[in-house]
């Protein structure tokens, strides 16, 4: 899983409370175990027509926001059902970090265990930045991680919460396999000890 320690791109206003996990990415784009190749299907039904061109006033076909990288949004984002394709359609379309006033507990931790920082602030702040989302091109933000803060375009800061032990694996890169891994030698160890405390264990592997 890639860092996440500082960003600073386009953020996209998407000014819509309760959107699902089946808007983010429709359920006949599940089939796939790949985190890879989902992000031209995000929010396909409002990027799209029933022709496959692309809806003009959708944001996120807009110019200026084609690259964005922060989504700035309504409240209880990513509710519905717990696909994990969500946030990787996010992730592979380019978004790294999500602000919202709320989001859906599952998409909210999956998101962590994907690389994307989801930020919970408050209306009158997400409002804030949604203005300044709304400049198109020049609606850049830093997301500074280690700091806690978000810094809009004009220099002003907010500040945000964030769970230490989350952060720390952001900051460091570390999803769920990456932490096992951390525990390498304790894991070589204990199999080393198990290997000679119970050898028939592992003859009954072998057969």
């Amino acid at each position: 899983m890639d860092k996440f320690t500082k960003l600073t791109g386009v953020a996209a206003p998407l000014p819509m409370i309760n959107v699902d996990t089946d808007m983010i990415i429709p359920k006949q784009f599940l089939k796939t175990i790949k985190r890879t190749g989902l992000g031209k299907n995000l929010f396909d039904e409002m990027r799209y027509d029933d022709a496959g061109a692309e809806k003009p006033d959708f944001v996120l076909n807009k110019p200026a926001y084609r690259n964005a990288q922060i989504l700035v949004a309504g409240a209880n984002f990513g509710c519905g059902s717990s696909r994990e394709h969500a946030p990787w359609a996010l992730l592979d379309f380019g978004i790294r970090c999500i602000v919202a006033p709320s989001f859906a507990d599952i998409f909210y931790n999956n998101c962590f265990k994907n690389g994307i920082l989801p930020i919970k602030l408050p209306q009158e702040q997400v409002d804030k930045l949604m203005e300044d989302a709304e400049r198109g091109s020049n609606a850049t933000l830093t997301v500074d991680l280690e700091n806690q803060t978000i810094q809009g375009p004009d220099g002003g800061t907010i500040a945000f919460e964030v769970d230490p032990f989350r952060k720390h694996c952001l900051l460091n890169g570390l999803d769920d396999i990456g932490l096992t891994l951390q525990k390498g030698d304790a894991i070589d160890g204990f199999e080393a000890k198990r290997k000679q405390s119970f050898p028939w264990l592992e003859q009954g592997s072998a057969a």
